[in-house]
């Protein structure tokens, strides 16, 4: 049975499929990681999954296909990572 992770607003993915959870104030300031978000902006695979809008984004989450925005903290998306299946 596959792992499903919430992301924040309708969006969830597979477990599997992340390959790592950032706090984005802390990398933003790297200019690896803005050269790598507006590599993924240019190749129309970054998706801005935040509930609220006027929120700033909290984490952003590299899985294989896409990368993803969201309002949610590392933290929590790493927690819920770590929840065990019922």
């Amino acid at each position: 049975m596959k792992k499903f992770i919430y992301l924040g607003g309708d969006t969830t993915v597979y477990a599997d499929d992340i390959i790592g959870v950032f706090d984005i104030e802390e990398c933003s300031v790297s200019r690896t990681t803005a050269e790598y978000l507006n590599f993924c902006q240019k190749k129309g695979i970054i998706v801005n999954v935040s509930e609220n809008m006027s929120e700033l984004p909290k984490s952003f989450i590299v899985c294989e296909k896409r990368t993803y925005i969201s309002n949610v903290s590392n933290s929590t998306i790493n927690r819920r990572g770590r929840k065990k299946m019922s």
